[in-house]
C-alpha cells in the first residue's frame, strides 16, 4: 500500500479512532500503528476498507485497558478535547464527536461502539461492518440496535443555530466574570449539568453539579479566585465553547451545549494531560 493510499484515508481513519477511544493522542498512536502495518501490506484491493478494518480492531484492543484506567480516574471523565475550525465542519461534527456524546458511547461494550460508528457514522453497510468486525451481519445489526436503544435515549440534540449559540456562551461567560448571577442562571436549563475534569493534577469539583443556581454559584466563585487568564472563542468537539490560557500556556477549554435558547451542559476540561494537543494562540 502506497503512501499516498494512506495520506487519503487519514482524516476519516482519525475521526473513527478518536471517536472509539475518545483521545486524539491515542487516536494518532492508532494511525501511526496502522501506518506501519499498511507500509508492509501487499495485495491489497480496497485501501481504505483494509485500512479502517486494522485501526478498527487496534482500537477494540485499547478499549480494555483505557476502561480499567477510567475505573480508576480522580473525579468525573472527560475525553481529550479537540478545536475544530469553521461553522460547516462544527455542525456535521456536533452530534457524533460531542464531549457529552463521546461519554455516552463509554458506557457501550468495545463492540457495540464499533459497530454503531461503523454503521451510524461513518456509513459502511453491515456486511462490510461484519469483515471489519469478523461477525456475521446478524450480530452486527444486533450490536447497532442495542447501541441505539441505549444512545437514543439519553442524547442530546443540539441547536441549529451555531452562531446564536456561541453568542449565548460568550454572554454567560461574561455573565460569570463579572458576577451577574441572575443573569447567568436564567441563561441555564433548570436541568443544566456541569461536568469539570481536572484528573487529579489541578483543582476541579469531583462530582457533577446540577441545576441552575449551583453551577452559577460556583462559575462565579471559581472565577472570581482563579488568576486572570485570556479566554478565545472555539468550536471545542463541534460545540461553542472557549479555550483559556495563561502565560501562553492553555489552562482548560470548555464546551457548552445549547438547546432551544437555554444552556443545558457546560463541560470544563482542565486537565494538562488532556490539553497538550491545543496551541494557545500566537500574541
Amino acid at each position: 500500500m502506497t503512501l499516498e493510499d494512506f495520506l487519503a484515508a487519514r482524516p476519516m481513519l482519525f475521526a473513527l479512532a478518536y471517536r472509539m477511544l475518545g483521545s486524539a493522542s491515542e487516536a494518532e498512536d492508532v494511525l501511526q500503528e496502522a501506518w506501519l502495518r499498511a507500509s508492509t501490506a501487499t495485495d491489497v484491493r480496497n485501501a481504505e476498507a483494509w485500512l479502517t478494518t486494522v485501526v478498527t480492531r487496534l482500537c477494540l484492543d485499547l478499549l480494555g485497558s483505557a476502561r480499567v484506567r477510567r475505573e480508576e480516574y480522580v473525579g468525573p471523565w472527560l475525553p481529550e478535547p479537540i478545536v475544530t475550525d469553521g461553522p460547516e465542519q462544527a455542525a456535521e461534527l456536533a452530534d457524533s464527536v460531542s464531549l457529552a456524546f463521546l461519554v455516552l458511547l463509554e458506557e457501550l461494550s468495545p463492540a457495540e461502539r464499533a459497530a454503531f460508528l461503523l454503521r451510524e457514522v461513518f456509513r459502511f453497510d453491515y456486511a462490510e461492518v461484519a469483515t471489519m468486525l469478523d461477525r456475521s451481519e446478524a450480530s452486527c445489526r444486533q450490536l447497532v440496535s442495542r447501541a441505539h436503544k441505549h444512545v437514543d435515549d439519553r442524547r442530546t440534540r443540539f441547536t441549529a443555530d451555531r452562531a446564536r449559540a456561541q453568542e449565548l456562551s460568550l454572554t454567560f461567560l461574561f455573565a460569570c466574570q463579572t458576577g451577574d448571577l441572575t443573569t447567568v442562571t436564567s441563561m441555564l436549563a433548570a436541568d443544566a449539568v456541569l461536568i469539570s475534569d481536572g484528573g487529579g493534577k489541578v483543582s476541579a469539583a469531583r462530582r457533577p453539579i446540577n441545576g441552575p443556581d449551583h453551577i452559577g454559584r460556583f462559575l462565579i466563585g471559581v472565577l472570581q479566585k482563579a488568576p486572570t487568564a485570556t479566554y478565545t472563542v472555539a468550536t471545542v468537539n463541534g460545540e461553542p465553547g472557549v479555550v483559556s490560557h495563561l502565560d501562553g500556556v492553555v489552562i482548560n477549554a470548555v464546551a457548552v451545549e445549547v438547546v432551544d435558547d437555554l444552556i443545558t451542559g457546560i463541560r470544563i476540561v482542565s486537565n494538562p494531560d488532556k490539553l497538550v494537543g491545543i496551541s494557545a494562540p500566537s500574541t
